[in-house]
């Protein structure tokens, strides 16, 4: 058995998710996986509900997030920002 590097599981690239940090080899944001954790779900399940990643991918973003709380925080509010902007122009559509 060879040892896994943790360092390598999660990524980032400015041609995908636009440079967030993300699950190597998926387009699996941190900030994905982090929503899930605030909702309540824990490690296990995530990985259950997610299907396309295993529990070592989210035990590594969960620490990321922990380790990077700051960063991915920021992009929950922009995505939140977003979502209330692009709501509130649907509502002067309609």
């Amino acid at each position: 058995m060879s040892a896994t590097d943790i360092g390598t599981l999660i990524v980032k690239s400015p041609e995908t998710l636009d440079g967030r940090p993300r699950i190597a080899g998926t387009k699996v944001s941190v900030q994905r996986i982090t929503a899930w954790y605030k909702l309540g779900l824990n490690a296990e399940e995530i990985a259950e509900r997610m299907g396309n990643v295993n529990l070592v991918q989210v035990y590594t973003t969960l620490t990321y997030y922990h380790a990077n709380r700051e960063e991915i925080e920021a992009y929950i509010s922009a995505e939140k920002a977003d979502y209330k902007r692009l709501a509130r122009e649907m509502e002067q559509v309609i």
